[in-house]
């Protein structure tokens, strides 16, 4: 893996990312090397300020969650399928009722918690390609969008949880922080 996962209290993770042009040095195979450190950590999206890079790109593969609900159709299931590319993402929307689904994060290894967001969104983005696309889009497959979105935001998953929740979550925040975590994939450490 090229690049090792930023860890939670990294500051870069809490910068809000700039745009990219498509002209972009080698931009094509910072993607590839996205996708390939986020299938190594055994993860379904990976944004680059992960990685030390603080620009708006992210990218998913969606599809361990294919068969993880029995209600989902045959069309929502094909939509998880494949990498996706994020370039310049913005959220126009976000709608239709909240609901509950445990999230982890690459950059939180061990702590997984249910986090309340909204069932739909509308998001602006180009792909790797720099084709731009405006898409309505719903499910988990929104889930992990909008959990990506948030890191060229500088928000983690955690900064959804109510106050009781972080509390209870410090020590093993600040135990990451300082790396003092195993994980099976390489991590970058502010205290280090």
């Amino acid at each position: 893996m090229k690049f090792p996962i930023l860890a939670y209290g990294h500051p870069l993770l809490r910068k809000k990312a700039r745009n990219i042009t498509p002209d972009m040095p080698g931009l094509q195979q910072l993607i590839d090397d996205m996708f390939e450190a986020m299938y190594e950590s055994n993860g379904v999206g990976l944004a680059a300020p992960q990685i030390g890079k603080s620009i708006r790109l992210f990218v998913i593969d969606a599809e361990p969650f294919a068969d993880l609900d029995e209600e989902m159709t045959t069309a929502q299931k094909e939509k998880l399928k494949g990498q996706k590319v994020f370039i310049n993402a913005q959220i126009l929307e976000e709608n239709g009722k909240e609901w509950d689904f445990t999230e982890g994060c690459l950059s939180i290894p061990g702590i997984n918690e249910d986090v309340s967001r909204r069932e739909k969104i509308k998001i602006s983005y180009y792909d790797r390609n720099f084709n731009h696309h405006t898409e309505e889009i719903d499910g988990i497959l929104a889930r992990v969008i909008q959990h990506e979105y948030d890191h060229l935001e500088g928000i983690l998953f955690t900064d959804h949880l109510s106050s009781f929740k972080k509390r209870l979550l410090k020590r093993k925040l600040t135990n990451i922080s300082k790396g003092k975590v195993n994980v099976n994939y390489r991590m970058k450490f502010a205290s280090k």
